[in-house]
């Protein structure tokens, strides 16, 4: 299984939408939502099926029984990460603020203090006899977002079966989901914008990408909203030897096109013809004999 992998450095690039219309040129059997925190391919691919769900534990929280606690004060104490207040009669934690390091369980002299499981967020799958899409909804206030996005992707391989092509569309940024979303895959297309923040994002993301040794490609959306900044991803693409895969125009009808439920290249509008260029350009990087199967 070859996987492709579609990031931006910054949100608002358009990279769903080109995730979206990528999926449906290549009638993918697989994919998956590796933003986390804020998923919204379901909404693009329009999932018919429900999803199956399942708990994803991440560190576990702690807890302090009042009726043991002593409130000797040490947990407030030793607690680095302001998680624990205290009142005239017991102490509480914040679970919120608790990372699940078990200093205070340690240093309780009553053994009032215990590590409790925590629901980090939940993991989905939606499949039918055509495809395999598996997500994840982070929970608010856990930060254990790399090791979901690692169970988003090992969910994918393992529910599919003889499949040549896996497309997952990636968070913004170049913390630890998209570092996650990286491991692994044969290739990252990154979706630039031509603006002061959107090429310095995009070499961010490009060093991150580089340091893992897989393949590199850039597009440019809403390429004329900036012409000059487009001259500067161009040159920047050259002078580092990153393939340049297209240009995809601002285009009124892809905002037409995502409010009616549809893929751009769906609707027949500029930015799907460009897309459907910026898509057989990766093809080809991706697969330089040929696809062989679907």
């Amino acid at each position: 299984m070859k996987q492709l992998l579609i990031l931006s450095g910054k949100g608002g690039t358009g990279k769903t939408t080109i995730a979206g219309a990528f999926i449906k040129l290549s009638k993918a059997r697989a994919y998956a939502d590796c933003d986390v925190d804020a998923p919204n391919l379901h909404l693009v691919m329009k999932e018919t099926v429900a999803p199956l769900k399942r708990d994803y534990y991440g560190m576990p929280k702690a807890t302090i029984d009042p009726e043991i606690c002593i409130n000797c004060g040490k947990c407030f104490e030793h607690c680095r990460y302001d998680a624990i207040t205290k009142d005239d009669k017991t102490h509480i934690v914040d679970p919120f603020a608790c990372e699940g390091c078990a200093v205070c369980e340690f240093v309780c002299p009553v053994n009032a203090v215990s590590l409790s499981p925590n629901v980090a967020g939940d993991l989905m799958l939606y499949r039918d006899e055509l495809k395999v899409f598996s997500t994840a909804q982070l929970k608010m206030g856990n930060g254990t977002t790399g090791l979901l996005v690692s169970e988003v992707k090992k969910q994918m391989i393992e529910e599919s079966k003889d499949v040549d092509l896996a497309i997952i569309d990636g968070s913004p940024g170049i913390g630890c989901p998209v570092i996650a979303s990286i491991s692994g895959v044969d290739m990252v297309l990154i979706v630039a914008e031509p603006s002061v923040s959107g090429i310095s994002d995009m070499e961010r993301v490009i060093e991150v990408a580089k340091s893992f040794g897989v393949k590199i490609a850039v597009c440019i959306n809403k390429f004329d909203t900036n012409k000059e900044k487009t001259k500067e991803i161009l040159a920047y693409c050259d002078t580092e030897n990153i393939p340049f895969v297209g240009k995809i125009p601002f285009d009124s009808l892809a905002v037409r096109a995502v409010n009616s439920g549809l893929s751009i290249v769906e609707l027949g509008c500029p930015s799907g013809t460009a897309v459907r260029n910026v898509y057989r350009r990766t093809m080809q990087i991706l697969f330089p004999n040929g696809r062989r199967g679907k």
